[in-house]
Protein backbone atom coordinates (compact mmCIF):
# COMPACT_ATOMS: atom_id res chain seq x y z
CA UNK A 1 0.00 0.00 0.00
CA UNK A 2 1.61 3.22 -1.07
CA UNK A 3 1.90 6.27 1.16
CA UNK A 4 0.21 8.31 -1.58
CA UNK A 5 -3.02 6.32 -1.42
CA UNK A 6 -3.74 7.16 2.21
CA UNK A 7 -6.11 10.10 2.55
CA UNK A 8 -5.27 11.21 6.05
CA UNK A 9 -1.99 11.00 7.94
CA UNK A 10 -2.65 10.67 11.68
CA UNK A 11 -2.02 13.64 13.94
CA UNK A 12 0.37 12.62 16.74
CA UNK A 13 0.30 15.98 18.53
CA UNK A 14 -2.29 14.66 20.96
CA UNK A 15 0.10 11.93 22.15
CA UNK A 16 3.01 14.35 22.51
CA UNK A 17 4.90 13.86 19.24
CA UNK A 18 4.97 17.32 17.66
CA UNK A 19 5.79 18.36 14.09
CA UNK A 20 7.12 14.95 13.10
CA UNK A 21 7.60 14.10 9.44
CA UNK A 22 5.32 11.07 9.37
CA UNK A 23 5.75 8.27 6.87
CA UNK A 24 2.37 6.57 7.22
CA UNK A 25 1.43 3.04 6.25
CA UNK A 26 4.29 2.52 3.81
CA UNK A 27 4.22 -0.71 1.86
CA UNK A 28 6.72 -3.48 2.57
CA UNK A 29 8.61 -2.57 -0.60
CA UNK A 30 8.72 1.12 0.31
CA UNK A 31 10.09 0.30 3.77
CA UNK A 32 12.60 -2.08 2.20
CA UNK A 33 13.82 0.59 -0.22
CA UNK A 34 13.89 3.29 2.47
CA UNK A 35 16.09 1.09 4.67
CA UNK A 36 18.51 0.56 1.78
CA UNK A 37 18.56 4.29 0.96
CA UNK A 38 19.42 5.14 4.58
CA UNK A 39 22.21 2.58 4.61
CA UNK A 40 20.53 0.67 7.43
CA UNK A 41 20.24 -2.66 5.59
CA UNK A 42 21.38 -4.77 2.65
CA UNK A 43 19.36 -6.90 0.24
CA UNK A 44 20.22 -10.60 0.27
CA UNK A 45 20.50 -12.84 -2.77
CA UNK A 46 16.98 -14.14 -2.11
CA UNK A 47 15.55 -10.59 -2.04
CA UNK A 48 15.04 -10.40 1.74
CA UNK A 49 16.18 -7.32 3.67
CA UNK A 50 19.07 -7.99 6.07
CA UNK A 51 19.64 -5.67 9.03
CA UNK A 52 21.69 -5.57 12.22
CA UNK A 53 19.72 -4.78 15.38
CA UNK A 54 22.75 -3.27 17.11
CA UNK A 55 23.77 -3.80 20.72
CA UNK A 56 20.79 -6.03 21.44
CA UNK A 57 20.14 -9.13 19.33
CA UNK A 58 17.61 -10.50 21.81
CA UNK A 59 15.27 -9.41 24.55
CA UNK A 60 16.57 -7.89 27.78
CA UNK A 61 14.30 -9.44 30.45
CA UNK A 62 15.75 -7.43 33.35
CA UNK A 63 14.78 -4.23 31.57
CA UNK A 64 11.12 -5.13 31.01
CA UNK A 65 8.68 -3.38 33.31
CA UNK A 66 4.93 -3.16 33.97
CA UNK A 67 3.41 -0.03 35.42
CA UNK A 68 1.95 -0.86 38.82
CA UNK A 69 -1.43 0.84 39.07
CA UNK A 70 -5.06 0.15 39.96
CA UNK A 71 -5.45 -2.27 37.03
CA UNK A 72 -2.34 -4.34 37.64
CA UNK A 73 -1.54 -4.06 41.34
CA UNK A 74 -3.58 -7.06 42.53
CA UNK A 75 -3.50 -9.14 39.33
CA UNK A 76 0.12 -9.23 38.14
CA UNK A 77 2.56 -11.76 39.60
CA UNK A 78 5.24 -9.26 40.61
CA UNK A 79 8.87 -10.30 40.86
CA UNK A 80 11.95 -10.80 38.71
CA UNK A 81 9.83 -11.44 35.61
CA UNK A 82 7.21 -8.74 36.06
CA UNK A 83 9.11 -5.78 37.48
CA UNK A 84 6.95 -2.90 38.77
CA UNK A 85 7.36 0.64 37.44
CA UNK A 86 5.90 3.76 39.00
CA UNK A 87 3.16 5.54 36.96
CA UNK A 88 4.71 8.96 37.54
CA UNK A 89 8.11 7.73 36.38
CA UNK A 90 6.46 6.32 33.27
CA UNK A 91 4.78 9.63 32.50
CA UNK A 92 8.06 11.51 32.86
CA UNK A 93 9.99 9.08 30.65
CA UNK A 94 7.18 9.05 28.08
CA UNK A 95 7.33 12.84 27.88
CA UNK A 96 11.07 12.71 27.21
CA UNK A 97 10.69 9.99 24.56
CA UNK A 98 7.92 11.77 22.66
CA UNK A 99 9.89 15.03 22.77
CA UNK A 100 12.84 13.12 21.32
CA UNK A 101 10.73 11.86 18.40
CA UNK A 102 9.20 15.28 17.73
CA UNK A 103 10.47 17.09 14.62
CA UNK A 104 11.99 13.84 13.31
CA UNK A 105 11.12 11.59 10.38
CA UNK A 106 9.25 8.64 11.87
CA UNK A 107 7.23 5.70 10.60
CA UNK A 108 3.65 5.04 11.65
CA UNK A 109 1.69 1.88 10.95
CA UNK A 110 -1.86 0.88 11.89
CA UNK A 111 -2.76 -2.77 12.23
CA UNK A 112 -4.35 -5.17 14.66
CA UNK A 113 -3.86 -8.37 16.62
CA UNK A 114 -6.18 -11.32 17.29
CA UNK A 115 -7.55 -13.02 14.16
CA UNK A 116 -10.84 -13.84 15.92
CA UNK A 117 -12.96 -10.75 15.05
CA UNK A 118 -14.74 -10.78 18.40
CA UNK A 119 -11.45 -10.17 20.23
CA UNK A 120 -9.66 -7.92 17.74
CA UNK A 121 -7.35 -5.27 19.21
CA UNK A 122 -6.27 -2.31 17.06
CA UNK A 123 -2.62 -1.31 17.40
CA UNK A 124 -0.78 1.80 16.21
CA UNK A 125 2.99 1.39 15.90
CA UNK A 126 5.38 4.36 15.86
CA UNK A 127 8.96 3.49 14.98
CA UNK A 128 12.18 5.44 14.57
CA UNK A 129 13.45 3.20 11.75
CA UNK A 130 11.79 1.91 8.57
CA UNK A 131 12.94 -1.67 9.14
CA UNK A 132 11.28 -1.80 12.55
CA UNK A 133 8.09 -0.70 10.81
CA UNK A 134 8.57 -3.47 8.25
CA UNK A 135 8.82 -5.93 11.12
CA UNK A 136 5.42 -4.77 12.40
CA UNK A 137 3.97 -4.91 8.88
CA UNK A 138 5.01 -8.55 8.81
CA UNK A 139 4.07 -9.54 12.36
CA UNK A 140 0.79 -7.76 13.07
CA UNK A 141 -2.39 -8.42 11.15
CA UNK A 142 -2.73 -6.14 8.14
CA UNK A 143 -5.66 -3.81 7.54
CA UNK A 144 -7.48 -3.34 4.27
CA UNK A 145 -7.16 0.18 2.88
CA UNK A 146 -10.81 0.99 3.50
CA UNK A 147 -10.37 0.10 7.19
CA UNK A 148 -7.83 2.90 7.70
CA UNK A 149 -10.26 5.78 7.24
CA UNK A 150 -12.01 5.27 10.58
CA UNK A 151 -9.20 3.49 12.43
CA UNK A 152 -9.00 4.05 16.17
CA UNK A 153 -6.14 2.46 18.05
CA UNK A 154 -6.70 0.47 21.24
CA UNK A 155 -2.98 0.26 22.03
CA UNK A 156 0.08 2.21 20.93
CA UNK A 157 3.59 0.84 20.50
CA UNK A 158 6.45 3.37 20.42
CA UNK A 159 9.94 2.13 19.58
CA UNK A 160 13.03 4.38 19.48
CA UNK A 161 16.30 2.38 19.53
CA UNK A 162 18.55 5.45 19.65
CA UNK A 163 16.78 7.00 22.67
CA UNK A 164 18.54 6.08 25.89
CA UNK A 165 17.06 6.56 29.34
CA UNK A 166 19.09 8.00 32.21
CA UNK A 167 18.80 5.32 34.91
CA UNK A 168 19.34 7.81 37.74
CA UNK A 169 16.53 10.15 36.78
CA UNK A 170 14.28 7.81 34.78
CA UNK A 171 14.34 4.90 37.31
CA UNK A 172 15.28 2.30 34.69
CA UNK A 173 18.05 -0.26 35.27
CA UNK A 174 20.11 0.97 32.32
CA UNK A 175 19.65 2.94 29.10
CA UNK A 176 17.36 0.45 27.38
CA UNK A 177 13.81 -0.33 28.51
CA UNK A 178 10.51 -1.94 27.51
CA UNK A 179 7.55 -0.79 29.62
CA UNK A 180 3.86 -1.74 29.51
CA UNK A 181 1.23 0.66 30.82
CA UNK A 182 -2.23 -0.93 30.98
CA UNK A 183 -3.98 2.27 32.05
CA UNK A 184 -2.58 4.33 29.19
CA UNK A 185 -2.48 1.31 26.84
CA UNK A 186 1.05 2.01 25.70
CA UNK A 187 4.05 -0.24 25.07
CA UNK A 188 7.12 2.01 25.24
CA UNK A 189 10.49 0.75 24.04
CA UNK A 190 13.79 2.60 23.93
CA UNK A 191 17.51 1.95 23.69
CA UNK A 192 17.18 -1.39 21.87
CA UNK A 193 16.80 -2.22 18.20
CA UNK A 194 15.74 -5.81 18.80
CA UNK A 195 12.42 -6.00 16.98
CA UNK A 196 11.07 -8.84 19.11
CA UNK A 197 10.52 -6.39 21.98
CA UNK A 198 7.59 -4.90 20.04
CA UNK A 199 5.79 -8.15 19.35
CA UNK A 200 6.46 -9.50 22.83
CA UNK A 201 5.20 -6.27 24.36
CA UNK A 202 1.79 -6.66 22.74
CA UNK A 203 1.84 -10.41 23.44
CA UNK A 204 2.43 -9.68 27.15
CA UNK A 205 -0.47 -7.23 27.13
CA UNK A 206 -2.77 -9.86 25.61
CA UNK A 207 -1.55 -12.42 28.16
CA UNK A 208 -2.98 -10.16 30.83
CA UNK A 209 -6.15 -8.89 29.20
CA UNK A 210 -7.51 -12.04 27.55
CA UNK A 211 -7.48 -14.38 30.59
CA UNK A 212 -8.64 -11.66 32.99
CA UNK A 213 -11.31 -10.02 30.82
CA UNK A 214 -12.39 -12.69 28.31
CA UNK A 215 -11.68 -16.10 29.92
CA UNK A 216 -9.37 -16.88 26.99
CA UNK A 217 -6.26 -18.98 27.56
CA UNK A 218 -3.40 -17.05 25.93
CA UNK A 219 -0.56 -19.31 24.82
CA UNK A 220 3.05 -19.09 23.66
CA UNK A 221 2.61 -21.81 21.06
CA UNK A 222 2.30 -22.66 17.39
CA UNK A 223 -0.78 -24.35 15.92
CA UNK A 224 -1.93 -26.08 12.76
CA UNK A 225 -4.97 -27.92 11.38
CA UNK A 226 -5.23 -31.32 9.71
CA UNK A 227 -7.55 -32.59 6.99
CA UNK A 228 -9.88 -33.81 9.77
CA UNK A 229 -10.25 -30.15 10.94
CA UNK A 230 -8.69 -31.05 14.29
CA UNK A 231 -6.20 -28.55 15.67
CA UNK A 232 -2.78 -29.39 17.07
CA UNK A 233 -1.00 -27.04 19.50
CA UNK A 234 2.78 -26.92 19.96
CA UNK A 235 4.28 -25.34 23.09
CA UNK A 236 8.02 -24.83 23.34
CA UNK A 237 10.77 -22.38 24.12
CA UNK A 238 13.16 -20.98 21.54
CA UNK A 239 15.20 -23.66 19.79
CA UNK A 240 12.88 -26.58 20.55
CA UNK A 241 11.28 -26.75 17.08
CA UNK A 242 8.00 -24.94 17.68
CA UNK A 243 8.10 -23.09 14.37
CA UNK A 244 9.73 -25.91 12.40
CA UNK A 245 7.33 -28.66 13.49
CA UNK A 246 4.17 -26.61 12.99
CA UNK A 247 5.21 -25.80 9.40
CA UNK A 248 3.98 -29.14 8.07
CA UNK A 249 3.11 -29.45 4.35
CA UNK A 250 0.38 -31.96 5.26
CA UNK A 251 -1.35 -29.52 7.59
CA UNK A 252 -2.53 -25.90 7.42
CA UNK A 253 -0.64 -23.43 9.59
CA UNK A 254 -2.64 -21.23 11.97
CA UNK A 255 0.45 -19.53 13.37
CA UNK A 256 3.90 -20.13 14.80
CA UNK A 257 4.07 -18.30 18.13
CA UNK A 258 1.08 -16.68 19.85
CA UNK A 259 -2.52 -17.91 20.13
CA UNK A 260 -5.68 -17.76 22.18
CA UNK A 261 -7.94 -20.71 23.09
CA UNK A 262 -11.51 -19.47 23.53
CA UNK A 263 -14.58 -20.54 25.48
CA UNK A 264 -16.06 -21.49 22.11
CA UNK A 265 -13.21 -24.04 21.66
CA UNK A 266 -11.49 -22.14 18.84
CA UNK A 267 -7.78 -21.43 18.59
CA UNK A 268 -6.85 -18.15 16.89
CA UNK A 269 -3.57 -16.53 15.91
CA UNK A 270 -2.67 -13.24 17.55
CA UNK A 271 -0.39 -12.31 14.67
CA UNK A 272 -0.16 -11.99 10.91
CA UNK A 273 3.35 -13.33 10.46
CA UNK A 274 6.13 -15.57 11.70
CA UNK A 275 9.35 -14.81 13.55
CA UNK A 276 11.57 -17.84 13.05
CA UNK A 277 15.08 -18.66 14.17
CA UNK A 278 17.34 -19.26 11.18
CA UNK A 279 20.40 -20.89 12.76
CA UNK A 280 21.42 -23.74 10.42
CA UNK A 281 18.33 -23.12 8.31
CA UNK A 282 18.29 -25.37 5.23
CA UNK A 283 15.86 -26.10 2.44
CA UNK A 284 16.17 -29.82 3.15
CA UNK A 285 15.15 -29.67 6.82
CA UNK A 286 12.84 -26.64 6.86
CA UNK A 287 11.69 -26.01 3.29
CA UNK A 288 8.73 -23.77 4.15
CA UNK A 289 10.76 -21.38 6.28
CA UNK A 290 13.73 -21.44 3.88
CA UNK A 291 11.51 -20.42 0.96
CA UNK A 292 9.83 -17.71 3.07
CA UNK A 293 13.13 -15.79 3.23
CA UNK A 294 12.41 -13.70 0.16
CA UNK A 295 11.39 -10.15 -0.77
CA UNK A 296 9.27 -8.76 2.04
CA UNK A 297 11.05 -10.75 4.75
CA UNK A 298 13.32 -9.09 7.32
CA UNK A 299 16.40 -11.05 8.42
CA UNK A 300 18.29 -10.06 11.55
CA UNK A 301 21.96 -10.34 12.51
CA UNK A 302 23.09 -12.83 9.88
CA UNK A 303 26.35 -12.91 7.92
CA UNK A 304 26.81 -13.35 4.16
CA UNK A 305 29.02 -15.98 2.61
CA UNK A 306 32.32 -14.41 1.60
CA UNK A 307 32.10 -12.31 -1.53
CA UNK A 308 28.34 -12.82 -1.95
CA UNK A 309 24.97 -11.65 -0.70
CA UNK A 310 23.97 -15.21 0.11
CA UNK A 311 23.15 -15.72 3.79
CA UNK A 312 25.40 -18.11 5.72
CA UNK A 313 22.92 -19.59 8.17
CA UNK A 314 25.67 -21.48 10.00
CA UNK A 315 27.51 -18.28 10.97
CA UNK A 316 26.44 -17.01 14.39
CA UNK A 317 29.34 -14.61 14.87
CA UNK A 318 26.95 -11.68 15.41
CA UNK A 319 24.44 -13.61 17.51
CA UNK A 320 23.13 -17.16 18.02
CA UNK A 321 19.66 -15.59 17.90
CA UNK A 322 19.54 -14.98 14.13
CA UNK A 323 15.94 -14.55 12.99
CA UNK A 324 13.60 -13.79 10.11
CA UNK A 325 10.17 -12.16 10.16
CA UNK A 326 7.79 -12.62 7.24
CA UNK A 327 4.06 -12.33 6.55
CA UNK A 328 2.31 -15.63 7.13
CA UNK A 329 1.32 -15.57 3.45
CA UNK A 330 4.94 -16.47 2.67
CA UNK A 331 3.96 -19.96 3.85
CA UNK A 332 2.02 -21.80 1.14
CA UNK A 333 -0.32 -23.85 3.31
CA UNK A 334 -2.07 -21.58 5.83
CA UNK A 335 -5.42 -21.90 7.53
CA UNK A 336 -7.99 -19.42 6.13
CA UNK A 337 -8.77 -16.78 8.74
CA UNK A 338 -5.97 -18.11 10.99
CA UNK A 339 -8.55 -19.78 13.23
CA UNK A 340 -8.77 -23.49 14.10
CA UNK A 341 -11.31 -25.56 15.98
CA UNK A 342 -11.48 -28.72 18.04
CA UNK A 343 -7.95 -28.95 19.54
CA UNK A 344 -7.23 -32.65 20.09
CA UNK A 345 -3.45 -32.97 20.42
CA UNK A 346 -1.12 -30.77 22.44
CA UNK A 347 2.65 -31.12 22.20
CA UNK A 348 5.13 -29.87 24.79
CA UNK A 349 8.48 -29.51 23.01
CA UNK A 350 11.79 -29.63 24.84
CA UNK A 351 15.38 -29.80 23.62
CA UNK A 352 16.76 -31.83 26.52
CA UNK A 353 20.53 -31.53 26.15
CA UNK A 354 20.98 -33.91 29.10
CA UNK A 355 19.60 -36.75 26.94
CA UNK A 356 17.25 -38.02 29.67
CA UNK A 357 13.68 -37.43 28.46
CA UNK A 358 12.15 -39.78 25.87
CA UNK A 359 11.59 -38.54 22.29
CA UNK A 360 7.83 -38.92 22.84
CA UNK A 361 5.68 -39.64 25.88
CA UNK A 362 1.99 -39.33 26.76
CA UNK A 363 1.05 -37.25 29.81
CA UNK A 364 -1.82 -37.45 32.26
CA UNK A 365 -3.69 -34.18 32.92
CA UNK A 366 -1.76 -33.76 36.18
CA UNK A 367 1.57 -34.39 34.47
CA UNK A 368 0.56 -32.00 31.71
CA UNK A 369 -0.12 -29.21 34.19
CA UNK A 370 3.14 -29.93 36.03
CA UNK A 371 5.23 -29.87 32.87
CA UNK A 372 3.36 -26.80 31.59
CA UNK A 373 4.20 -24.87 34.75
CA UNK A 374 7.79 -26.16 34.58
CA UNK A 375 8.28 -25.20 30.91
CA UNK A 376 11.53 -27.12 30.59
CA UNK A 377 14.23 -27.14 27.98
CA UNK A 378 18.04 -27.05 28.31
CA UNK A 379 20.68 -24.72 26.98
CA UNK A 380 23.75 -26.22 25.36
CA UNK A 381 27.36 -25.19 25.78
CA UNK A 382 28.40 -22.21 23.71
CA UNK A 383 24.97 -20.64 23.15
CA UNK A 384 25.55 -18.04 25.86
CA UNK A 385 28.63 -16.60 27.48
CA UNK A 386 29.76 -18.70 30.43
CA UNK A 387 27.81 -21.84 29.55
CA UNK A 388 30.28 -24.71 29.18
CA UNK A 389 27.93 -27.64 29.84
CA UNK A 390 24.18 -28.29 29.51
CA UNK A 391 22.06 -26.05 31.73
CA UNK A 392 18.37 -26.54 32.56
CA UNK A 393 16.13 -23.72 31.42
CA UNK A 394 12.73 -23.58 33.09
CA UNK A 395 10.26 -20.98 31.81
CA UNK A 396 6.77 -21.26 33.27
CA UNK A 397 4.03 -21.88 30.69
CA UNK A 398 6.78 -22.09 28.06
CA UNK A 399 6.88 -18.31 28.06
CA UNK A 400 7.45 -16.87 31.56
CA UNK A 401 8.90 -13.53 30.34
CA UNK A 402 5.57 -12.73 28.67
CA UNK A 403 3.16 -13.96 31.36
CA UNK A 404 1.98 -11.20 33.73
CA UNK A 405 -0.29 -13.51 35.77
CA UNK A 406 0.77 -16.29 38.13
CA UNK A 407 1.64 -19.42 36.09
CA UNK A 408 -0.88 -21.59 37.91
CA UNK A 409 -3.71 -19.43 36.53
CA UNK A 410 -2.71 -20.35 32.97
CA UNK A 411 -2.05 -23.97 33.98
CA UNK A 412 -5.47 -24.41 35.57
CA UNK A 413 -7.14 -22.95 32.46
CA UNK A 414 -5.16 -25.36 30.27
CA UNK A 415 -5.96 -28.35 32.48
CA UNK A 416 -9.67 -27.51 32.38
CA UNK A 417 -9.64 -27.23 28.59
CA UNK A 418 -7.76 -30.54 28.20
CA UNK A 419 -10.47 -32.30 30.19
CA UNK A 420 -13.44 -30.49 28.63
CA UNK A 421 -12.24 -31.08 25.07
CA UNK A 422 -10.73 -34.54 25.63
CA UNK A 423 -7.33 -33.52 24.29
CA UNK A 424 -4.19 -35.66 24.53
CA UNK A 425 -0.94 -34.10 25.71
CA UNK A 426 2.44 -35.34 24.50
CA UNK A 427 5.95 -34.51 25.66
CA UNK A 428 8.35 -34.38 22.70
CA UNK A 429 12.13 -34.27 23.24
CA UNK A 430 13.77 -32.77 20.15
CA UNK A 431 17.10 -32.71 22.00
CA UNK A 432 19.71 -35.35 22.68
CA UNK A 433 19.71 -39.13 22.71
CA UNK A 434 22.46 -41.63 23.55
CA UNK A 435 23.96 -39.27 26.12
CA UNK A 436 24.15 -35.60 26.94
CA UNK A 437 25.29 -32.88 24.56
CA UNK A 438 28.91 -33.61 23.62
CA UNK A 439 28.44 -37.39 23.95
CA UNK A 440 25.08 -38.21 22.41
CA UNK A 441 23.45 -37.01 19.20
CA UNK A 442 20.54 -34.70 18.47
CA UNK A 443 17.29 -36.51 17.71
CA UNK A 444 16.79 -36.70 13.95
CA UNK A 445 14.10 -34.33 12.71
CA UNK A 446 12.61 -37.04 10.48
CA UNK A 447 12.02 -39.24 13.55
CA UNK A 448 10.42 -36.38 15.50
CA UNK A 449 8.11 -35.65 12.57
CA UNK A 450 7.20 -39.36 12.31
CA UNK A 451 6.33 -39.50 16.02
CA UNK A 452 4.16 -36.40 15.81
CA UNK A 453 2.46 -37.78 12.67
CA UNK A 454 1.72 -41.04 14.50
CA UNK A 455 0.23 -39.16 17.46
CA UNK A 456 -1.94 -37.00 15.18
CA UNK A 457 -3.10 -39.98 13.12
CA UNK A 458 -4.13 -41.99 16.18
CA UNK A 459 -1.51 -44.66 15.46
CA UNK A 460 -0.20 -44.47 19.04
CA UNK A 461 -3.59 -45.20 20.58
CA UNK A 462 -3.25 -48.98 20.34
CA UNK A 463 0.45 -49.53 21.10
CA UNK A 464 1.93 -50.72 24.39
CA UNK A 465 3.24 -48.12 26.84
CA UNK A 466 5.75 -48.26 29.67
CA UNK A 467 6.10 -45.61 32.37
CA UNK A 468 9.45 -43.91 32.81
CA UNK A 469 11.05 -45.08 36.07
CA UNK A 470 11.67 -41.55 37.36
CA UNK A 471 9.38 -39.15 35.49
CA UNK A 472 6.39 -41.52 35.34
CA UNK A 473 5.41 -40.44 31.84
CA UNK A 474 4.08 -43.09 29.43
CA UNK A 475 6.54 -44.09 26.69
CA UNK A 476 5.18 -45.88 23.59
CA UNK A 477 7.11 -49.07 22.90
CA UNK A 478 6.67 -48.83 19.14
CA UNK A 479 5.97 -46.12 16.58
CA UNK A 480 5.63 -46.29 12.79
CA UNK A 481 8.77 -45.22 10.89
CA UNK A 482 10.81 -44.86 14.08
CA UNK A 483 13.40 -47.41 15.36
CA UNK A 484 11.95 -48.89 18.55
CA UNK A 485 15.32 -48.84 20.32
CA UNK A 486 15.38 -45.02 20.45
CA UNK A 487 11.95 -44.66 22.12
CA UNK A 488 13.29 -45.54 25.58
CA UNK A 489 16.18 -43.12 26.19
CA UNK A 490 17.98 -45.45 28.62
CA UNK A 491 18.41 -47.98 25.82
CA UNK A 492 20.41 -45.44 23.81
CA UNK A 493 23.01 -44.87 26.54
CA UNK A 494 26.07 -47.16 26.59
CA UNK A 495 26.35 -46.65 30.36
CA UNK A 496 22.90 -47.56 31.73
CA UNK A 497 23.85 -46.89 35.36
CA UNK A 498 25.04 -43.41 34.48
CA UNK A 499 21.69 -42.76 32.77
CA UNK A 500 19.87 -43.64 35.99
CA UNK A 501 22.08 -41.30 37.99
CA UNK A 502 21.59 -38.44 35.53
CA UNK A 503 17.82 -39.03 35.36
CA UNK A 504 17.58 -38.54 39.12
CA UNK A 505 19.76 -35.42 38.89
CA UNK A 506 17.44 -33.92 36.29
CA UNK A 507 14.37 -34.86 38.33
CA UNK A 508 15.85 -33.02 41.32
CA UNK A 509 16.29 -29.94 39.13
CA UNK A 510 12.58 -30.16 38.23
CA UNK A 511 11.66 -30.44 41.89
CA UNK A 512 13.86 -27.52 42.92
CA UNK A 513 12.37 -25.32 40.20
CA UNK A 514 8.80 -26.24 41.21
CA UNK A 515 9.29 -25.13 44.81
CA UNK A 516 8.27 -21.62 43.75
CA UNK A 517 4.89 -22.93 42.57
CA UNK A 518 4.12 -25.80 44.93
CA UNK A 519 2.07 -23.71 47.38
CA UNK A 520 -0.26 -22.65 44.55
CA UNK A 521 -0.62 -26.08 42.90
CA UNK A 522 -3.46 -28.52 43.59
CA UNK A 523 -3.02 -32.21 44.44
CA UNK A 524 -3.44 -33.38 40.84
CA UNK A 525 -0.65 -31.10 39.62
CA UNK A 526 1.66 -32.14 42.47
CA UNK A 527 1.04 -35.80 41.61
CA UNK A 528 2.45 -35.13 38.15
CA UNK A 529 5.94 -34.50 39.53
CA UNK A 530 8.83 -36.97 38.97
CA UNK A 531 9.33 -39.56 41.70
CA UNK A 532 12.72 -40.02 43.33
Amino acid sequence: MSNNTIKQIPNLDEIGIINAKIKYQLSADELHQKTLALGQGVESASGALVINTGTFSGRSPKDRFIVKDAITENEVWWGDVNIPFDPNDFDALYKKLTAYLSNKEIYVRDGYVCAEPKYRLNVRVITETPWANLFCHNMFLRLKEEELEHFESDWTVICAPSFLADPKTDKTRQGNFAILNFSRKIAMIGGTGYTGEMKKGIFSALNFMLPVNEEILSMHCSANVGADNETAIFFGLSGTGKTTLSADPKRKLIGDDEHGWTKENTVFNFEGGCYAKVVHLSEENEPDIFRAVRKGALVENVVFKKGTNEIDYSDISISPNTRVSYPIEHIDNIQPGLIGRNPKNIFFLTADSFGILPPIARLTPGQAAYHFISGYTAKIAGTEAGITEPQPNFSACFGAPFMPLHPTRYAEMLSQKIKEDDATVWLINTGWTGGAYGTGNRMKLKYTRAMIDAALNGELNQVEYQNHAVFGIAIPQSCPNVPSEILNPKNTWSDKELYDVKAVELARKFQANFEDFADYANAEILAGAPKI
